[in-house]
């Protein structure tokens, strides 16, 4: 009897193994059509139509090259790329200098979880009104005659206002930085909320100064918060439109700008050459940001 349980048994392994592959395609199955729906299916589109024949407003299935020459063979689009790249690097920098010290104080000198919790609340306060209110109230704010120009000779600072406060790449940068700086705060305040202060009491009882405990320890406990606050700024900052058409007067063009400005004009081949410029972009951005750590193991 021995001897036909270890074949029943034998034969019935193989049996569970596909019956629980199959629940857990079926598992993953929902997600996985939701995904080709609407992530694989639009973006292979995008790819698809930005090969099409384009007239003045007419497009035709006719497979061409001719959008993606007239974006690599233009002056404008291409300062528009890099503008687009400059910009989201400075405000990466900007958000990361502006947000690590408040997520700092807010995640690590701050230990009363209430406390926390209301001043990351206050931090996204400007989110309770609208993006479009949130951008242009930056005009009276960076104007000639605005509140940063009045304070600035109130108090001797200056003589004559600041015109390069608004309507230029200037004041894009500055409500960017502004409206994306939280996204940075957030993951960074949850991981140094999860540091042990344990660590940093022996840290400290060794002999440890503050600077270098940042630099060694807490610093890179926290760096997958800054790893994901920058895949938030960054995917938003590349592709913003609003801020940079409502604070430089249409004079920074962005590549979201673009994309805009001929979807209107119904030119939808170089809109696509556009959106999967974007799209690559974004890839690679993210790609390198999650070579940085592993954000599977450290979160």
């Amino acid at each position: 009897m021995s001897s036909i349980e270890a074949v029943v048994s034998k034969t019935e392994q193989p049996d569970r193994g596909r019956s629980g592959a199959l629940r857990s395609y079926l598992l993953i199955a929902p997600s996985v059509i939701w995904m080709a729906l609407f992530l694989i299916l639009p973006l292979a589109m995008i790819v698809y139509v930005s090969f099409w024949t384009q007239s003045t407003f007419k497009i035709e299935p006719k497979l061409t090259l001719d959008s993606w020459q007239t974006f690599f063979g233009s002056d404008t689009y291409l300062n528009s790329l890099w503008t687009t790249i400059r910009i989201w690097l400075i405000v990466l920098i900007s958000t990361f200098v502006l947000g690590y010290p408040t997520a700092l104080f807010v995640g690590l000198f701050v230990r009363n979880k209430t406390l926390q919790t209301a001043l990351l609340v206050l931090c996204v306060i400007p989110f309770w009104t609208s993006f479009l209110i949130r951008v242009i109230a930056w005009r009276p704010m960076l104007g000639k005659e605005g509140a940063i120009n009045i304070l600035l000779m109130k108090f001797g600072f200056i003589h004559q206002p600041i015109e390069a406060l608004l309507f230029t790449e200037l004041s894009v940068v500055i409500g960017m930085t502004q409206i994306y700086v939280v996204f940075m705060v957030g993951p960074i305040a949850f991981m140094l909320g999860r540091i042990d202060p344990n660590i940093i009491e022996a840290a400290r009882d060794l002999g440890a100064g503050f600077w270098r405990i940042l630099r060694k320890i807490i610093f890179p406990l926290s760096l997958p918060g800054v790893v994901v606050g920058a895949m938030f700024v960054s995917v938003m900052v590349l592709g913003e439109f609003a801020t940079s058409a409502a604070l430089s007067g249409r004079k920074v063009n962005l590549l979201g700008n673009i994309v805009v400005t001929q979807v209107g004009s119904l030119k939808w081949a170089l809109a696509s050459v556009v959106g999967v410029i974007l799209t690559v972009i974004m890839g690679f951005v993210i790609a390198g940001l999650l070579r940085i750590v592993d954000l599977k193991k450290e979160l």
